[in-house]
């Protein structure tokens, strides 16, 4: 009788086993994150920049941010900061993820400047390294043409911020080096400062910069972000982001 008892314990054990490894079969998959705040690259001069959206919760979050892309910048993106886009308004995307990558199929045909909007807006998403386009695979670091000095992803414009100001991206810049302001409505200078990302001169590198400055709740204020020339001091590549001091 113990023998058998045991026996059956150890039958127990090993269906219990086998149940664990089926489990985590069934469970390998990924799913995609749900975003409320997205980011979406439309084109300044010809090079990718970052406007937020409002993204439903949802397992879907690529096709939604594909879907703005399609519907193209608001009038007030058109206006006040000179955004555009290369993806044609026509275009019907379809969006998939596997294994890392996005595989968008197009019945459009698009520049690097439209491909690059894609990229860059597919690999904010943890699960998404890599998108392919027409059979051909890319990452942000082919479109090195098309992404500009000094790529400011947070904060991005109209969006609310409190002091101390706290901005990142990425930079390739003269010797890692650029510069920045905080002015208010009227121009008035709030304050100044230099960063240096984490590389330059050819590699494209991080940077994340905190700063404090003094302004009305509500009040309107803009972040600019340019390099100085080594010839005359001048200001280059200037990007001016505006926003709102939150209550």
């Amino acid at each position: 009788m113990k023998r058998a008892l045991l026996l059956a314990l150890a039958v127990l054990l090993l269906a219990g086993c086998a149940g664990d490894d089926s489990t985590a079969d069934e469970t390998s998959t990924v799913t995609l994150p749900a975003f409320s705040n997205a980011r979406v690259y439309w084109l300044l001069d010809g090079k990718v920049w970052p406007v937020v959206r409002d993204v439903q919760a949802s397992d879907d979050a690529t096709t939604a941010v594909m879907d703005e892309l399609v519907a193209g910048p608001s009038p007030q993106e058109q206006e006040e900061l000179e955004l555009t886009t290369a993806i044609p308004a026509q275009a019907t995307p379809e969006v998939s993820v596997e294994n890392g990558v996005a595989t968008v199929e197009l019945d459009e045909e698009l520049s690097p400047e439209g491909r690059a909007q894609v990229v860059y807006t597919l690999t904010q998403f943890p699960t998404v390294e890599s998108v392919e386009i027409d059979g051909e695979g890319y990452t942000r670091a082919d479109f090195e043409e098309q992404t500009p000095s000094v790529l400011v992803e947070s904060p991005l414009a109209f969006e609310q911020v409190a002091t101390p100001l706290r901005a990142e991206g990425t930079a390739n810049t003269f010797e890692a080096n650029f510069a920045f302001t905080i002015t208010d409505a009227e121009g008035v200078l709030l304050a100044e400062n230099f960063v240096t990302a984490t590389s330059g001169t050819g590699t494209r590198g991080t940077f994340e910069f905190s700063e404090s400055f003094t302004a009305a709740p509500g009040s309107e204020i803009t972040l600019t972000v340019f390099e100085n020339s080594a010839e005359d001091g001048s200001r280059m590549n200037e990007v001016e982001i505006p926003l709102t001091v939150a209550p």
